[in-house]
């Protein structure tokens, strides 16, 4: 970042990437001086700390990442200034256009975005902003507020549930660190009500270096026949791009949906879509998987993994009972009218969905959907806990959504 006067009104740039700063930089806003941001964190650092004079802000991500409407909701619950704040997008359609501007999003652009709107469009809300505010009034969000029956049933449940098993999270945790470094929880990014933007914790149970592990024990492949052999090339590319962005991350120049753990991070649905497309390869069916600890193994079979999220329901990103909160790359996906319904519930551990799969095998995934908006739409306290009952054994079963 270059030295800035604090008298001159500052244009925060978020996120840029190379070609659009080039292209922002031919724009007149007049007497403004344009900053450059990495991230968001770094934007709202450096406003706290150093008391700048931002009268708007760019940023350049998704509807729903984490340096779009989740940032934009950040700097409200900091109470930072209220100014203009701009999306420039790869993805866009009419319900995320809605979200985006019932989040209080001044205005969205879609890449290839035209240069001479944004500097319009910038221009004018910049400089009318306060009068717009004044007459119009704060944009509300129309979002599922959770009743304060259910709130309270679920801190009720969560803290006695933490507090009891507080010991069995004092074992993991020192089992977990005294096999393998690194930290003894992880997080990624989860949507949940509202297509409100989480931090989704668990237990790491897989060591950090663990495609590197699999590539050096790849011998191990337990269905080693010709056909395995066959596939090997392919093998060896899932292996290999799991180090590397997804082509949507490629195009964005930089991860959109990171998984976090020690001082690194992976692209899930990276990790996801090579899961898929490997099908029967070694990367997935490896016996006694190197890339799982042995304490990581344990915590798998027993879903204790899963425990942490009751820390989540707790400080109220999720609830006991609710729809299963989604990875970013899938939420994306959800915005039209008919499953984006079962946003406007809570987010859960186990729910309708979980109940209806025991003892009828695999359910599809537009099932799954279709009783995720049943449950939006019919959720109750007393249905909860009737749900609850029905799911005791499966309260934690581990997630596959």
């Amino acid at each position: 970042m270059n030295p800035v006067s604090t008298n001159r009104g500052i244009i925060a740039l978020v996120c840029f990437s190379d070609e659009l700063t080039i292209s922002i930089n031919e724009c007149n806003f007049q007497d403004k001086q344009l900053m450059h941001f990495k991230n968001g964190m770094q934007l709202f650092s450096a406003w706290q700390n150093n008391n700048l004079n931002i009268v708007a802000i760019i940023s350049q991500d998704e509807v729903l990442a984490s340096s779009g409407v989740t940032l934009l909701d950040t700097l409200k619950k900091n109470q930072m200034p209220d100014v203009p704040f701009f999306l420039i997008v790869n993805h866009f359609n009419d319900n995320l256009r809605n979200l985006a501007l019932s989040a209080g999003v001044a205005d969205a652009f879609c890449l290839p975005a035209n240069i001479e709107n944004i500097e319009s469009r910038v221009n004018f809300l910049t400089e009318h902003w306060r009068s717009i505010r004044q007459s119009v009034g704060k944009r509300t969000q129309a979002l599922y507020k959770v009743p304060s029956g259910k709130r309270v049933f679920d801190m009720f449940f969560s803290g006695m549930a933490l507090l009891m098993l507080s010991p069995l999270f004092l074992i993991i945790y020192l089992l977990i660190k005294l096999e393998s470094k690194g930290p003894a929880f992880y997080y990624s990014l989860r949507v949940g009500t509202g297509y409100q933007v989480f931090k989704f914790y668990k237990f790491r149970s897989m060591y950090v270096n663990a495609d590197q592990r699999l590539k050096d024990l790849k011998h191990l492949n337990q269905y080693d026949t010709d056909a395995a052999a066959k596939k090997a090339p392919e093998e060896k590319q899932v292996i290999e791009n799991t180090s590397r962005l997804c082509a949507d991350c490629t195009s964005a120049g930089k991860c959109q949906f990171p998984i976090y753990a020690d001082d690194v991070h992976w692209c899930e649905r990276e990790y996801m879509d090579t899961k898929k497309s490997s099908g029967g390869s070694a990367f997935f069916k490896i016996k006694n998987d190197p890339r799982i600890t042995r304490i990581g193994n344990f915590i798998r079979n027993t879903s204790i993994d899963e425990l942490p999220q009751l820390w989540n329901v707790f400080i109220g990103d999720m609830s006991i009972v609710g729809n299963r909160p989604l990875p970013l790359y899938e939420a994306e996906k959800l915005t039209t009218d008919k499953y984006a319904l079962r946003f406007h519930a809570p987010a859960g551990i186990t729910g309708l969905w979980q109940v209806e799969k025991r003892g009828k095998g695999d359910m599809s995934e537009e099932e799954r959907l279709m009783l995720d908006n049943v449950y939006a739409e019919n959720h109750s306290l007393v249905n909860d806990v009737r749900l609850i009952l029905k799911t005791i054994p499966a309260l934690l079963q581990k997630e596959s959504v």
